[in-house]
């Protein structure tokens, strides 16, 4: 993987189940193996915790399940939706107030936010406002599948439109009989304006079976 210059990182996907919690692991995994200090946190989660146990037993740096996951929803839904369901209420700024203490406390952290850049967090506002109010580069995780092409395109011009700064994109191929991956992958090299930081292959649908390719091992 082409090296991380900076410390803390927002982990964002072009859809729901792109492999967002994966890619968060195994970068924590590598920073680990190079003998840093790493911290996964994912703000808002809903539907399961098996996302943040993960993260957090990736970290080296020891939080509580409520430090990682200060809003945890019971649905599978959209934020708002699932906000709603459980009688809560998200905010951005009450969001990003929880994750800032936790921000430049490991050498690589890295905060996952939920589904795609413009799932609502509450009427009026979404993930991509978060972004924006904790001001760290984002990585985009592109989830290869029929699709793919478009949802990464509009994805980035999205983040390029609100001046996100974009450190790269990963891509899983989260389809495993996908046609044509290969020139996919060179696609998007062409169209999208940051690097290509890293590519994960699937063997399966499972994310546990996803392999990293050798030409890419993380620097940091």
């Amino acid at each position: 993987m082409k090296s991380l210059s900076e410390t803390n990182y927002f982990i964002t996907g072009t859809d729901t189940d792109c492999g967002k919690t994966y890619v968060t692991v195994q970068l924590l995994k590598q920073a680990v193996a190079q003998g840093k200090t790493s911290l996964g946190l994912k703000p808002i989660a809903a539907g399961g915790k098996e996302d943040v146990l993960a993260l957090q037993q990736a970290s080296t740096v020891k939080l509580s399940y409520e430090q990682v996951n200060p809003f945890y929803l019971t649905k599978p839904l959209s934020p708002h939706l699932a906000a709603k369901i459980d009688n809560k209420t998200l905010t951005v700024q009450e969001t990003a107030l929880a994750v800032q203490p936790y921000l430049n406390q490991a050498q690589l952290c890295l905060v996952e936010g939920a589904g795609g850049i413009m799932v609502p967090i509450n009427a009026q506002e979404t993930m991509l406002d978060l972004m924006l109010a904790l001001d760290i580069p984002v990585i985009l995780v592109v989830g290869l599948r029929l699709g793919c092409l478009n949802h990464a395109l509009l994805s980035y011009q999205v983040l390029k439109s609100a001046s996100v700064k974009v450190a790269g994109w990963v891509a899983t191929q989260v389809d495993p009989e996908m046609l044509c991956y290969e020139e996919n992958i060179k696609t998007l090299q062409e169209k999208l304006e940051v690097p290509m930081l890293a590519q994960f292959n699937h063997s399966s649908k499972v994310c546990q079976n996803i392999s990293v390719q050798p030409c890419v091992e993380a620097s940091f």
